[in-house]
């Protein structure tokens, strides 16, 4: 079993350093490993999850095509640009927003280059902000309604009359005052930076490249801003489904009422915004 186990953690740490879709094809070799080595027989693959991952990530790369992502990223370099000295307690707000609002925490990547070095220039260790607005993306995952995480909680439940307004009511408050909470901490984590002997070392031997990172300017924020509220809107949509019963279509199967479950909704909605992201931004 440790045998096993240390081939699983073998491929997903080589599909990390590799990157993008690396991390999924290093997982197909992991189970070819446990399956044809060590003849373990695979179990029935998450379908619903799959799809459902496949639909927003149509979405969110139909937002990114049309520089809804950019543009959001620009935004959030220009709120903590206009607040270097708060840096610990904005960054991980803003890393925990764009991981809600896409449902997923590689979107926040974009923006940890900018934390690092407005907090430098502020002489504010940069670990104090980027550890907590890496944790913040991660919590974020829990509170978003259109996670996979949420959505199988969902289906968990479904047999205990919980809706998905009964769960995000109880994750975003408990994620938010947590991520809150864990930045205030950050603000004691180390020395100051000015006090710190490893810094002033690196200052003065110049190992520090004082060139500053620039984040484009979207090129068309018309159709920037269309497929963010066009994917927001679709995050909405999923929420009401999700939390009024009633308005999710009902089907009549062998003398049974049959309410659409969200998985399918997921897809539907999400997959929809894709195409309408396409036609409104071209």
């Amino acid at each position: 079993m440790i045998l096993q186990l240390l081939f699983v953690l073998m491929a997903i740490i080589i599909g990390a350093r590799l990157g993008g879709i690396g991390l999924g094809v290093m997982g197909g070799v992991g189970l070819g490993i446990l399956t044809f080595v060590f003849g373990l027989q695979p179990t029935a693959p998450p379908i619903d999850v799959m799809l459902m991952i496949a639909a927003v990530i149509s979405a969110a790369s139909c937002m990114q095509a049309a520089g809804g992502l950019d543009y959001m990223v620009k935004l959030a370099e220009k709120l903590l640009r206009k607040n270097p000295s708060h840096v610990t307690l904005l960054s991980p707000i803003v890393t925990y927003l764009f991981t809600f609002v896409a449902g997923t925490g590689h979107v926040a990547y974009s923006v940890l280059p900018v934390i690092a070095e407005v907090a430098t220039e502020t002489k504010i260790r940069p670990e104090r902000p980027l550890g907590i607005a890496v944790i913040a993306s991660q919590q974020a995952i829990t509170a978003s309604p259109i996670s996979a995480a949420t959505v199988a909680l969902l289906g968990l439940l479904s047999g205990f009359d919980i809706t998905l307004f009964d769960i995000l009511k109880i994750t975003i408050p408990s994620t938010i005052i947590g991520v809150l909470v864990g930045a205030l901490l950050s603000m004691r984590v180390g020395k100051e930076l000015v006090d710190d002997p490893e810094y002033q070392k690196r200052l003065a031997e110049g190992l520090f490249d004082n060139k500053k990172i620039e984040i484009e300017d979207v090129k068309n924020k018309r159709h920037a801003l269309v497929s963010v509220l066009v994917f927001m809107l679709a995050t909405v949509f999923i929420v009401f489904f999700g939390s009024f019963d009633s308005l999710r279509p009902s089907f009549l199967i062998d003398g049974s009422v049959v309410k659409l479950d969200m998985s399918s909704i997921i897809e539907i909605v999400m997959l929809s915004a894709a195409a309408l992201i396409l036609l409104l931004t071209k």
